[in-house]
């Protein structure tokens, strides 16, 4: 290489955005590929990474583990829930558990990951670690799909100030023909296939340096038998948990509950209100007013869409009770698609919301709104 040019792209080279948000990126476009259930971080760090995956809505368990505890403790609070979350509870689950352990300790808390991430970890481990690595992610853990990241040595004399390792905790650094020596050897060993890509592009004229990460994407070629799982049940539990969340879900009734009942009650304030003003429209002949049935055809809201309701559903006002019966409810979509069918819509309202005396109905006082008033 000229020392020259290489002099000259030293002083200009920098990565937009940041190579870690690349790196990170790269994770989430994974993840969206293949829509893993299960993931870890093994390496988490300050848990920048999982505080992005948890935004990916087809991942249901997401656990980090990292050899330094402190530096997991002081962030972990970015991984709890907020209370939006409470307030609007989501419809997938979603727990988060950080373990504190070494990478070269089995442990069964780490069994039936789809994905395990390992990025910018490998180049910490001292050599007896690194040994006992492969085993440990690729035999005993044995995910789908493994994603590993590291630093290209052959790109340092590019970056400012690198004179033999980017950082003082790295045991090594591997140029991209070592990476890919031991990652082939590790796929093959493991029945493991594995393509090699990378993050942070080099500038032009130095496309033989690679990408400044290279990245290693290992793919499991076969289906984790029943036995090799089942002879791993009894591996003694080595990891500290130090942080589990679990997030407010509609898949538990509790939240479930408490979303339909407020949906429900939303929903019939909205049809009252467009039945009162029409309600009103007749004036004070109280006669008419005792028997009004309005013909319902509900679009006047975007939330609501359009929904015709048939003549047996048509909420009506007698005397100064509004009676919304519960089918109408029942047909507006976010109500259905919460509830499913209408015996569990009955069911979670239940002694919850003020009905008629068959039930079939949400009744509203409207001399008791009136006193109020």
């Amino acid at each position: 290489m000229d020392k020259n040019f290489q002099e000259e792209f030293t002083q200009i080279i920098k990565f937009n955005p940041p190579l870690y948000k690349q790196r990170h990126q790269f994770v989430k476009d994974l993840v969206e590929k293949y829509k893993p259930k299960k993931v870890a971080d093994l390496g988490c760090a300050d848990c920048s990474l999982l505080r992005m995956l948890k935004f990916c809505r087809c991942i249901e368990v997401l656990a980090g583990l990292d050899i330094c505890a402190d530096v997991m403790k002081e962030k972990m609070h970015t991984l709890s829930p907020l209370p939006v979350d409470y307030l609007q509870p989501s419809e997938r689950s979603l727990t988060v558990t950080l373990h504190h352990g070494s990478v070269a300790h089995k442990d069964p808390c780490m069994l039936g990951f789809d994905l395990v991430t390992c990025i910018e970890l490998i180049e910490h481990l001292e050599e007896p670690e690194l040994k006992k690595f492969p085993e440990v992610v690729f035999g005993f853990m044995a995910p789908s799909i493994v994603v590993i990241s590291t630093p290209n040595s052959e790109f340092n004399p590019l970056l400012p100030g690198v004179m033999l390792y980017r950082h003082p905790d790295h045991k090594f650094e591997w140029n991209q023909a070592q990476f890919q020596s031991w990652a082939l050897e590790t796929a093959r060993c493991y029945d493991y296939s594995v393509e090699f890509t990378g993050v942070g592009q080099p500038p032009t004229g130095m496309e033989k340096a690679g990408f400044c990460t290279q990245i290693g994407v290992f793919v499991r070629k076969y289906p984790q038998t029943g036995e090799s799982v089942q002879s791993e049940k009894h591996t003694e539990a080595v990891y500290k948990t130090v942080f589990k969340a679990v997030y407010p879900s509609l898949k538990d009734e509790k939240y479930l509950r408490n979303a339909v009942i407020s949906e429900v009650i939303f929903t019939a304030q909205i049809i009252k209100h467009r039945l009162m003003s029409k309600h009103e429209e007749y004036g004070d002949d109280p006669e008419r007013k005792s028997k009004f049935q309005p013909s319902m055809d509900f679009s006047f809201s975007d939330y609501l869409g359009k929904v015709v309701v048939e003549k047996n559903m048509e909420p009506f006002i007698s005397g100064n009770e509004v009676h919304i019966p519960l089918a109408t409810i029942f047909s507006f979509p976010k109500v259905n698609r919460l509830c499913g069918t209408f015996e569990k819509l009955c069911k979670l309202i239940a002694g919850k919301v003020t009905l008629s005396s068959d039930g079939s109905a949400v009744m509203f006082n409207i001399e008791h709104e009136n006193e109020e008033n």
